[in-house]
């Protein structure tokens, strides 16, 4: 159990910084699931404008310190790859 005040205020300070961060790490998926339904879809069409709007939301989570850089960079290759993979099929 925390002793000083600043270590009180530190726990209260994390509870807060975990819920706003596993809201923001939800929405997130939340977005990549999107892309994800739309490539099982077969949509080219859905698939592009779901990543497109995926997009902001990763980069969002790595400046905010949810997502690392590298992470999400590899997310958004490996997304686009198969959504150029999708068109090209189409």
């Amino acid at each position: 159990m925390a002793n000083h005040a600043s270590s009180k205020k530190r726990i209260r300070r994390n509870a807060a910084r975990a819920e706003v961060n596993g809201a923001r790490r939800s929405r997130i998926r939340t977005y990549l699931k999107k892309v994800e339904s739309a490539l099982s879809a077969g949509s080219a069409d859905d698939a592009q404008k779901a990543l497109q709007a995926a997009q902001p939301e990763l980069q969002r989570g790595v400046a905010k310190g949810v997502v690392k850089k590298n992470t999400a960079a590899r997310k958004l290759s490996r997304l686009s790859a198969r959504v150029k993979a999708l068109k090209k099929a189409a």
